[in-house]
Formats: structure tokens, C-alpha cells, sequence
């Protein structure tokens, strides 16, 4: 977007202009590139001394034990590298998107950062990503041990945006503890939209605890079950579903609260507003949910029950490994060198994936998911990766890396759901709502 270098100095226009003219000129030209961060396009990693002090800033969001795992990891690299160090900063999932939006435009973007489908096309086409694919080209960052899906997930217009740090699918999360205290079956992988609905009114039925979290406001069951339609969430840089498969959506829904299968509206709510340790099915407030699988240790902590988890219903075939997150290099860093290495190592190196362990998804590595696979101890990890991988034998191809807006259209989705869960509009009228609060969230004519 800037140029790597100013352009040279025209002998001709200082002496017509004066030195002094020329030099509030240039001053102030090499201060546009501040607004994508304070270190320009070039001149990073300059010098020529390898041992020369550097200090990264990596900035990333999760719970407290990603924190631990994470920092255990970059302690890892500075003690293969003492020369560099890291300023580690994270936080909740909660905002953190909004302070790093600050950063990138307030001239303090992080080294390193990590993303998720959710913006990665933006940032890219804003520019604030460093292409990685010449590092990829060249060994620099190795992704030969990727599977294809993932290793390209993170291309943005034939850009490589970001490392997808993770495999990961949509996983129906339950509590077994309570089915077994009922006699109650389990749900299965392969049951239909409809067997999930009449299995969870009878759990509301012999529980007394709604079956199953109202999924109409859950923008990942939404889109698998547009891919068993035929369809899919976006088509190209359009959307990929019509206004008649929304009201299908959201009448699907509509029955099943009708039939009791699921929370009021106000619990709904509660389990669409909420974090992952809240989820409704370890609050006791529904029996399963619907979550990410690589949420199923998160959860397990939050709660004294024995969780299953399960594909979401319907043709597991419609799942897909998604790169749960990535991480991705300021394009304006002074240490763009350092910080792909950084991601090469956490990506790449043995010791480091086994600290990692699946918190972040499956290991991208398929060399070290073995060794993650094979040395793990907690149950609820150890199951984590047993439902993923037998999934895995059944993913279709993976769809392309949402388009800009999508979070927006996430949140819509969630805001005319509620209005259709509260009655306050008809299925059919949630459906023309979303049609269009979704085009203009994608910048759709």
C-alpha cells in the first residue's frame, strides 16, 4: 500500500523549493504509513547480526489455561533463541477483536496476533497482514506437513493471510451424566434433524431439562445444515442460501421449541450471549450444546459431569476441517523475519505442539497431532481427538475463508433469531429480515 522506500531527492526542486520546504515534505510523507502501524512496509530485520536482541509482541484471546499453555510455548523459543523475547499480552474472547482494531489503526499493532474466520478476510483486505507466501515458498514456514485443507485455509485472495493454528469441527456436546441417571440413549452421529429434535423432547419430557439448546441463532449448525441442502453460507463474494432456506431454518427451530424440545427464549438467550464455560449444557440448563469440539476440555472444566460429544446431526459428510484460528504477521512489523520463524516453531516443533496440546484445535502438523495423540492423559482431550479424527474420515472439502462482514452477519443471524425465538416475528418474516441484513453485511448490492 506504501512504498518501501521515499523517492529520491530531486536536486532541481530543493533549490527551487529550499531545503528547509523539502524536508517538512518528506517528514511529513513518511508519516502517512503510521496509520497501518509504526514501522513502515521495509526495512525490517536490517541488520545482520543474528544474536541481536529482539523483542516480539504477541497478542492472542482465550481462557486462562491457553495463557499458560502459550507462554510455556514462546518460554520454549527464547530458550532456543535467547536473543529474542516476547511482550506477551491476552485476554477473553470478549473485545478482543475491538483492541485489536485499535492497535492496527493507532500505529501499536502486535508482531504476531492471532485471528479467526471470523475477520481474517478483512484484515487481509486492509492490508494488515503480511502475505506469508513467500515464506511458505521458500521452507521458511514449513506447511508441507499440513493437510491441503488446512494449509490453504488461510489464503485471502490468493494471499496467504495467516497460519491456521488448529484442525477443528462442529461438535453436539452432551451430558451424559444426566442421560445415564435417566436411562436415556445418547445422541448419535447420523441421527436426522428430526430424530435430534423428537430424542431431545423426550429428554425434556423424562429430565425435566430441555433436550437440546435452540441451535436457530448458531451460525455453524445454520451452515452445515445449508451444505446437506446443497448449499452453503457464501457462494463466490455473494451469499450462498436463499430467503426461503432461512425460514426453513428457523420453522425447523420453531417446532422444536413448540414441542418443549428446547429452552424459553430467555434461557436461549442466555446461552447465545454467553461464554464457553457458561454453555448451557454445563450450566444444567439444556443437555447438550452447540459448540466447536476442540471446546469439549474447556467445558469439562466447568462442570462435574461426564460430556460426550457428538457431529451435529444430519450427513456428517457436511462437516469440514476448519482451521479453528490463526496467527498472522503485522505487514508493517520491524521483525517480520523473527516472527514467521516464531510461527514455524509453534507450528512445527515437537515440544512446543505437545505443550499446546488441542486447546487451540488439533495440531495442524499431522507429524505432531501423532505425538500430541499419543502422549495426551486427559480423558476429555484424549476424546476430543478420537471424535475429531473419526470424523475427519468423513469431511467433505472445506469451504473458502468467509468473506469480509462475516461477523457481522454472525451477529445478525443471532439478533433475527431472537426475534423469531420471542415471537416478535414469523419464521418467514426472520427469513426476509436475515436475506438482508446479511447482504448488507457482506457489502452484497
Amino acid at each position: 500500500m506504501y512504498p518501501d522506500k521515499a523517492p529520491p531527492t530531486d536536486a532541481r526542486t530543493t533549490r527551487r523549493h529550499g531545503t528547509a520546504t523539502r524536508r517538512r515534505l518528506l517528514a511529513a510523507a513518511l508519516v502517512i504509513p503510521l496509520a497501518l502501524g509504526a514501522a513502515a512496509c521495509g526495512g525490517d530485520d536490517e541488520s545482520s547480526d543474528p544474536n541481536k536482541p529482539v523483542e516480539l509482541s504477541f497478542f492472542w484471546w482465550g481462557a486462562e489455561n491457553r495463557a499458560t499453555l502459550t507462554e510455556k510455548a514462546l518460554n520454549l523459543y527464547t530458550q532456543k533463541h535467547p536473543n529474542v523475547t516476547f511482550k506477551k499480552t491476552w485476554q477473553a474472547n470478549q473485545g478482543y477483536f475491538d483492541k485489536l482494531a485499535t492497535l492496527t489503526a493507532g500505529g501499536n499493532a502486535p508482531d504476531v496476533f492471532q485471528i479467526d474466520d471470523n475477520f481474517i478476510a478483512e484484515y487481509a483486505g486492509r492490508n494488515v497482514t503480511l502475505d506469508l507466501t513467500p515464506y511458505a515458498g521458500d521452507g521458511r514456514l514449513d506447511l508441507s506437513k499440513f493437510p491441503p485443507g488446512l494449509k490453504d485455509y488461510g489464503i485471502v485472495d490468493g494471499k496467504l493471510a495467516g497460519v491456521a493454528f488448529g484442525e477443528n469441527t462442529q461438535g453436539l456436546v452432551f451430558n451424559k451424566t444426566l442421560l445415564d441417571k435417566f436411562k436415556l440413549p445418547s445422541p448419535t452421529t447420523g441421527m436426522s434433524w428430526e430424530d435430534h429434535i423428537a430424542w431431545a423432547e423426550n429428554v425434556s419430557k423424562v429430565a425435566k431439562v430441555p433436550g437440546t439448546q435452540d441451535a436457530s441463532a448458531v451460525y455453524q449448525a445454520f451452515w452445515v445444515w445449508l451444505r446437506q441442502q446443497g448449499k452453503d453460507l457464501y457462494k463466490g463474494k455473494e451469499l450462498g442460501f436463499t430467503e426461503q432456506d432461512v425460514t426453513a431454518w428457523f420453522d425447523l427451530w420453531k417446532g422444536a421449541r413448540d414441542r418443549g424440545a428446547t429452552p424459553t427464549p430467555d434461557v436461549i438467550h442466555e446461552g447465545n450471549a454467553t461464554d464457553i464455560s457458561k454453555q448451557l449444557v454445563v450450566t444444567g440448563k439444556a443437555a447438550t450444546s452447540w459448540v466447536w469440539a476442540n471446546q469439549m476440555p474447556e467445558l469439562k472444566k466447568n462442570t462435574k459431569d461426564e460430556l460426550g460429544v457428538v457431529a451435529y446431526p444430519g450427513d456428517q459428510k457436511a462437516q469440514w476441517a476448519r482451521a479453528s484460528m490463526y496467527f498472522s504477521v503485522f505487514r508493517g512489523s520491524p521483525h517480520k523475519e523473527q516472527a514467521v520463524d516464531v510461527l514455524n516453531f509453534l507450528a512445527n516443533d515437537p515440544e512446543a505442539g505437545k505443550i499446546l496440546g488441542t486447546d487451540r484445535g488439533l495440531p495442524s502438523n499431522l507429524e505432531v497431532r501423532q505425538l500430541v495423540a499419543d502422549s495426551v492423559t486427559d480423558p476429555s482431550m484424549k476424546q476430543t481427538i478420537a471424535v475429531q479424527t473419526e470424523l475427519g474420515k468423513t469431511f467433505s472439502s472445506a469451504p473458502s475463508v468467509p468473506l469480509k462482514g462475516h461477523s457481522k452477519l454472525r451477529s445478525e443471524l443471532i439478533r433475527i433469531a431472537e426475534e423469531v425465538q420471542y415471537g416478535r416475528q414469523t419464521p418467514a418474516q426472520g427469513g426476509t429480515a436475515f436475506i438482508a441484513a446479511a447482504k448488507a453485511a457482506i457489502g452484497q448490492g
